[in-house]
């Protein structure tokens, strides 16, 4: 397989991943924790309106998107209550099966790596440490470290920042088409993988490369790419 819009191999630096969909199978449990926050809120969502949720935005723009425009000390309150929500049945999380695989390789060949996630710092800390994750990452960067999120390029211009490593010599993890935009803005290679989104969808958003999964076969895929980086 070959990657022709690539024209000079460089020395890959850093992979950043995004947490939710990418790392861990959250997906479900927040649309689920979103669903019965809007029921006492008296909103009724469908579905599709939930889709909104996992494309990589801040909890403030959630809440904006659903509720209008509420006051800070709101969102504050309304964002404690629907976090409450969350930890309650986030004992049912687990890593996305794979990623640690690919997360070994990436270590072997001493690639940096980060977190940059729209999420809240505490929830993503407790998160990765809870699943053992935290090792992995030199650097951990969410929504509480930037004022715009996804597809707003600052966490990734910030991740990178952190890392001390050029844009262009690194490549993001996402799943959602905010998170790929965001990427390409600040200057990265973008490495999608379909855990709730089309490949349609994620290469329209400017994702370089495609994967369903982190299997084996995958990651056998992904090595192409790596070696051209």
């Amino acid at each position: 397989m070959s990657f022709p819009y690539i024209k000079k191999p460089t020395t890959l630096q850093a992979a950043i991943f995004d947490m939710d969909g990418v790392l861990i199978d959250s997906h479900p449990i927040h649309r689920e924790a979103w669903k019965r926050f809007l029921r006492t809120m008296g909103r009724e969502v469908s579905e599709q309106e939930l889709d909104f949720i996992l494309d990589g935005r801040k909890r403030v723009d959630i809440l904006r998107q659903f509720l209008g425009n509420i006051s800070d000390s709101e969102l504050e309150e309304h964002g404690r209550r629907k976090d409450e929500m969350f930890q309650r049945i986030a004992c049912r999380i687990q890593p996305v099966p794979g990623v640690l695989k690919l997360l070994e390789k990436l270590q072997d060949k001493r690639v940096r790596t980060a977190v940059a996630t729209s999420a809240a710092g505490a929830r993503t800390r407790s998160t990765l440490i809870r699943l053992q994750l935290m090792q992995w990452f030199g650097v951990v960067i969410t929504g509480d470290d930037v004022t715009k999120g996804k597809p707003d390029p600052a966490i990734y211009q910030l991740a990178c920042a952190k890392l001390g490593v050029k844009p262009g010599s690194s490549f993001a993890v996402e799943d959602a088409v905010s998170g790929v935009q965001s990427a390409k803005q600040a200057g990265l290679r973008c490495v999608a993988v379909c855990t709730h989104q089309s490949e349609e969808k994620l290469r329209g958003a400017g994702a370089d490369y495609v994967i369903p999964n982190f299997c084996e076969e995958s990651l056998s895929r992904l090595q192409e790419l790596l070696r051209q980086m």
